[in-house]
């Protein structure tokens, strides 16, 4: 990590980042910021040195209702929260096996899907409304959208920095007052600021600027892909990230000192033999784990992404890809695992199934970071001593009974039942048990976490697309 960590601070003395505009420069050369021969921009040593010291530890991403306080996030230390993201184009068909292109309703049915399912903590826009092209119209529609599905704490993304104001004038009607989302904010937003490699996007970058003058939580994915934008070589695209993702850290404490941010190092692999991505792989694994350390090494409250299948559908390659690479983020210490839900097809389309399902993965893995804990009372030395004898046994031991709840996990979706009773039940597989509870839950958990005064009064002032709840 030492070593990484002094490659990418000599790529950002160095060779900088590409594409700074104008703006960027003012504030930042004045700084000590530089341009080289190459007119990058350029982040000094002792400059980074300066700013990871100083940067914030810790945020906090708030819920609303009556999740406020019980389900708020505190993205710090190794605290490991999973969440929803991904943005696909496509929306998967379990009846014909076939993907077909996202809707803003959909966006509202993943959310609502997502606030039924406990090991979800924060709701990410999951795929884009492809019927909504302006891009202000989407940007409140997503988060509106997206606030009439849950109360959980939200992450997503804007396509222009000129809708952030507006939009947060619609959270502070939502929550009753100006003002009250910069005192609680209840989402996190931004975009991919950086063109991999190691140049400035404009658009998300400006997102990023806006986000940081008003003192508001950055929320990033820096993603390169190996062999293509970034190193074929897992330590040179690691490298590189963090480059990446620092020169945004810099970028956030030059505008604003100790604004907090998410490093959100996304590493991403390609397939060399076809030049795809693939969220698969073992290596995208390894990778999102050691991105995760890294965030861990500067003790900076962190995100990455992980459960990005390659399969098409919910089958045994969308499980095993899924658990590995869910499970060693997390055991990394990832504060934020991002794309944890319902993504398939390489980040391409979302699936409801595949929701359903992850929410048990996601169970499991949250019992693994938990760990075992190590006392006087769960090394069990006197119920040992007491039941080996007589009665042999430990099955109607006070102990038992008092652990069943606490020490271990029962799933709701995997079967555990014997082969007769499984056949007897119709030989259902974990792909057609998940399709039934998506169909209850869509028939039946139709919310609007919006107040009545305040959902008219955004759609007098914005330019709602969400039908009204009858």
């Amino acid at each position: 990590m030492d070593r990484v960590h002094h490659a990418a601070l000599d790529l950002l003395e160095t060779l900088g980042i590409g594409d700074a505009p104008p703006a960027l420069r003012d504030i930042v050369l004045p700084k000590g910021c530089y341009i080289n021969d190459h007119d990058r921009l350029c982040f000094p040593r002792g400059l980074m040195e300066d700013i990871i010291a100083n940067a914030a530890r810790s945020f906090v991403v708030h819920a609303r209702g009556a999740r406020a306080g019980r389900d708020d996030i505190e993205c710090s230390g190794s605290k490991v929260y999973f969440a929803t993201s991904g943005t696909a184009v496509t929306t998967f068909e379990p009846e014909c096996r076939t993907y077909r292109s996202s809707t803003l309703g959909d966006i509202y049915d993943f959310t609502r899907l997502t606030d039924r399912l406990d090991n979800i903590h924060m709701v990410g826009d999951t795929v884009v409304p492809t019927d909504i092209q302006d891009d202000f119209e989407h940007d409140v529609n997503v988060p509106f959208a997206m606030m009439a599905g849950t109360e959980k704490p939200l992450c997503f993304a804007f396509r222009s920095a000129a809708s952030i104001r507006p939009a947060i004038e619609m959270f502070d009607t939502v929550l009753g007052g100006e003002g009250r989302f910069a005192n609680e904010p209840f989402a996190i937003f931004g975009g991919c600021p950086i063109v991999s490699p190691l140049r400035f996007g404009l658009e998300n970058l400006q997102v990023m600027m806006e986000t940081s003058r008003l003192g508001l939580t950055s929320d990033l994915a820096v993603a390169p892909q190996s062999g293509a934008t970034a190193p074929a070589p897992l330590a040179g695209i690691l490298a590189q990230v963090i480059a990446e993702t620092l020169s945004c850290l810099a970028v956030v404490n030059l505008i604003r000192p100790g604004c907090p941010m998410a490093f959100a190092a996304w590493p991403f692999i390609t397939d060399l033999r076809t030049g795809s991505f693939t969220g698969g792989s073992g290596e995208e694994a390894l990778l999102s784990a050691a991105a995760v350390q890294m965030g861990r090494y500067y003790d900076l409250p962190n995100s990455v992404a992980a459960g990005m299948t390659d399969s098409k559908i919910p089958d045994a390659q969308h499980g095993y890809e899924k658990g590995i690479s869910l499970a060693l983020a997390a055991m990394a210490g990832a504060n934020r695992v991002c794309e944890a839900g319902g993504m398939m097809g390489s980040l391409m389309g979302c699936s409801f199934e595949s929701l359903v399902i992850d929410n048990e993965i996601l169970g499991m893995v949250l019992r693994a970071t938990r760990g075992i804990e190590v006392s006087d009372d769960t090394l069990s030395l006197d119920v040992i001593k007491e039941s080996v004898i007589d009665p042999g046994h430990f099955l109607g031991h006070g102990q038992t009974l008092g652990y069943i709840e606490t020490e271990y996990l029962y799933p709701e979706l995997s079967d555990r039942s014997p082969s007769a009773t499984w056949e007897q039940a119709g030989s259902r597989d974990l792909y057609e048990r998940s399709r039934e509870i998506v169909k209850d839950i869509l028939a039946s958990h139709r919310p609007m976490y919006i107040g009545k005064s305040a959902e008219r009064a955004i759609r007098a002032r914005f330019p709602i697309r969400l039908p009204a709840m009858s």
